[in-house]
């Protein structure tokens, strides 16, 4: 297949990217695809055992991935503090080097059939200064995949996102619905239909998986359901992101 990568971002925090991002990964893994990851920034990290700060979004992806990467190259940058890349690393008193970052993105996307990186919170989040994931994106051409949380305000912030990022000249590969109760209320009971007749339609509608554990079992259901709930077709030759092999 043709080499492709894709940023997954969010209309906001919480909304399901790793979970998306996670599936995505398995099924490609699941067809035999050699899938890279990278979660360049993460934050709210706790320590393990051993005093490091435990990056569990990026262990989720090297493994459902299969990716043989070491986490440091999938993860470089893990902060404590709950917030804004920019913000964890200010009260930490570090440095992110953009420049390393985009050397192991570039590295990833050459040696990986499909690479999927997975921001932070939403698409103009800042990640140093005023640079935000939409700049990154734009740097390392690469275009969106863009996960929705489905619950009450997902019309204005998929619409604010997808309208955002098109206006700064971004490529859309396209939006997952994703699922974040087992019980949709009202609004995320019409929410799909809305979106659809306001965007146009989805790459897919994510159920609700609940808790995944990092098995060969869940691996091969997560795949399944990606399968199933997601046109993965649209995802194997998006304009704009790949070269020939």
């Amino acid at each position: 297949m043709r080499r492709t990568s894709f940023l997954i971002t969010g209309t906001d925090t919480g909304v399901g990217k790793t979970t998306v991002a996670c599936a995505i990964a398995a099924a490609f893994y699941e067809r035999g695809v050699r899938v890279g990851v990278a979660k360049p920034f993460e934050t709210g990290c706790d320590p393990g055992p051993d005093g490091l700060l435990v990056a569990a979004d990026a262990v989720q992806l090297q493994y459902f991935s299969g990716c043989p990467e070491p986490i440091e190259t999938i993860c470089p940058y893990r902060f404590r503090d709950p917030l804004a890349p920019s913000a964890a690393a200010r009260r930490e008193g570090r440095i992110i080097d953009l420049a390393v970052v985009a050397r192991t993105i570039g590295e990833l996307t050459g040696r990986y059939e499909m690479t999927l990186i997975e921001g932070a919170g939403g698409l103009l989040v800042p990640v140093v200064g005023q640079t935000t994931f939409a700049d990154l994106a734009r740097e390392w051409s690469v275009p969106l995949i863009i996960v929705v949380g489905n619950r009450l305000g997902a019309l204005n912030h998929a619409q604010l996102t997808i309208h955002c990022a098109r206006g700064l000249g971004l490529s859309v590969a396209g939006y997952v619905v994703n699922a974040l109760s087992p019980k949709p209320d009202h609004a995320a009971a019409t929410n799909v239909e809305m979106l659809a007749e306001l965007l146009g339609p989805p790459l897919g509608v994510f159920p609700w998986v609940g808790t995944i554990a990092r098995t060969p079992a869940d691996r091969a259901c997560l795949a399944e359901v990606a399968e199933h709930a997601l046109d993965l077709s649209a995802l194997t030759g998006a304009s704009g992101t790949s070269r020939e092999d």
